[in-house]
């Protein structure tokens, strides 16, 4: 099955690629020709996936999926969470956005002085597939879905590892004494959020085969 993951985002591409293996051909917006900027301005995942995914599909009419996921830490009341990718720029309007660097930095200054580190990655992937109506250049959206992945863990305090990517360094996976980073990708896409979501995923898209 062909399909479109709605993003350009290369660790993305090359985590869901893997996970999903060869039955599926995983296209990137670079592959569609679309360097439009998606919207995201929605308070929650669910809302941010699929609004990215209705973007694609309302103008590739193709099979899409697109995910948002966040960082949720207990101690802050579920920040980052949806602006986990933007977190040092909000906090500071002179920090860029999208600075993985930056943002751990800035998690780390805000957990100082805290003794409960238990965090969760949560995943959120939104899938539409098509289907010819019959008419030529038509179709009609025969499904849409929505697929959550959760993995529980906690902030240490200080990074470690250089695999991985986002906070991946400073977030060890609850049964783990490893970070994301340290661990690698191999074991990071059997145990991880964006794994559990996408084996929901990938089991849905079996069955619709």
């Amino acid at each position: 099955m062909k399909i479109v993951f709605a993003t350009n985002n290369k660790h993305k591409l090359d985590e869901i690629r893997d996970i999903l293996g060869p039955s599926f051909e995983v296209l990137s917006l670079n592959d569609l020709g679309c360097h439009d900027d998606l919207p995201e301005t929605g308070s929650t995942l669910e809302e941010n996936a699929r609004q990215k995914a209705q973007y694609i599909y309302d103008k590739y009419h193709c099979n899409v999926f697109a995910d948002d996921t966040g960082l949720e830490v207990e101690a802050l009341g579920g920040e980052p969470g949806v602006y986990s990718a933007r977190y040092a720029a909000i906090k500071d309007p002179n920090a860029e956005s999208h600075d993985s660097e930056a943002n751990m930095t800035t998690l780390l200054k805000e957990l100082e002085g805290k003794t409960n580190r238990n965090a969760r990655f949560r995943t959120v992937i939104s899938l539409i597939l098509t289907s010819p109506t019959g008419k030529q250049g038509e179709h009609q959206n025969y499904d849409s879905s929505l697929f959550e992945g959760i993995v529980e863990g906690e902030i240490i305090r200080e990074r470690r590892g250089s695999e991985g990517f986002g906070y991946d360094p400073i977030f060890q996976p609850e049964g783990y004494n490893k970070t994301f980073a340290e661990l690698g990708n191999d074991i990071k896409n059997t145990i991880s959020h964006r794994a559990r979501a996408v084996a929901k995923l990938a089991a849905h898209l079996k069955e619709t085969k």
